[in-house]
This record gives structure tokens, C-alpha cells and sequence, in this order.
């Protein structure tokens, strides 16, 4: 059976803009992120609030390569970019003064990814 990668669009046009970041920037997160974003959906990292509370300090920024939902609780204020949030996930977020972006807008903003971390 031969592996087609993801059918969305949008995936595959951010998965085509971070590997020819990667390549200008000469960065290597942007590669990591790409090959994170061309498994399967059911191999795709999923992330919980609690687990990235755990993980992340202060005004961190955080990537997560897939889906950040929204069980447990945030107490201080990170970014967060993802390719997709629950509902649950923004408010509690939000509610923690922190932000939600795509990782669209973290390459566009942070080309050289300096000071992100990969949580999942």
C-alpha cells in the first residue's frame, strides 16, 4: 500500500511552506514540524491544557504538530500554535491571557523558529 500523506488542503500548503522555510532559514524545527504534519491523523500528537500547563513556563512559546484540547487547566500565560484547538482548549486559554495562533502565523512571525518548543 503506498502512503499518500494528508488529503486537506491546508495541510498540505503548510506542510509545502515549512520545508521551503526550513530550506531558506536553514533551520531544522520547520523540517521536524513538516514531518510531524505528514502522518496519519491517528498518528498525530494530540495534546491536553494539563499536559502542556505541566511542560511549558511562563510566556513560553509552545508548537504543537496536531490537536490541543481542552481537558484540565492553564495557570499562567503561554503561546501556543497548533494546527487545530478544540473549543475548550481557546477559552481556557484565553482565560489564562495567553494565545492561540496556527503555525502559519508562528513561521510568518518567527521565521527562524528561535525559542519555540515542540510539546507532544
Amino acid at each position: 500500500m503506498k502512503r499518500t500523506g494528508p488529503t486537506n488542503e491546508h495541510m498540505q500548503q503548510l506542510i509545502q511552506e515549512l520545508k521551503k522555510e526550513s530550506n531558506s532559514q536553514k533551520t531544522k524545527i520547520w523540517k521536524r514540524i513538516a514531518k510531524d504534519l505528514e502522518k496519519p491523523t491517528r498518528k498525530r500528537r494530540i495534546v491536553n491544557i494539563s499536559k502542556i500547563n505541566r511542560e511549558a513556563k511562563e510566556n513560553e512559546t509552545i508548537i504543537v504538530p496536531g490537536k490541543v484540547l481542552g481537558s484540565g487547566a492553564l495557570n499562567h500565560s503561554i503561546t501556543i500554535a497548533a494546527f487545530s484547538f478544540s473549543e475548550s482548549a481557546k477559552k481556557l486559554v484565553e482565560q489564562a491571557k495567553g494565545k492561540c495562533i496556527t503555525i502559519n502565523e508562528l513561521l510568518k512571525t518567527n521565521p527562524k523558529g528561535k525559542d519555540v518548543r515542540i510539546i507532544g
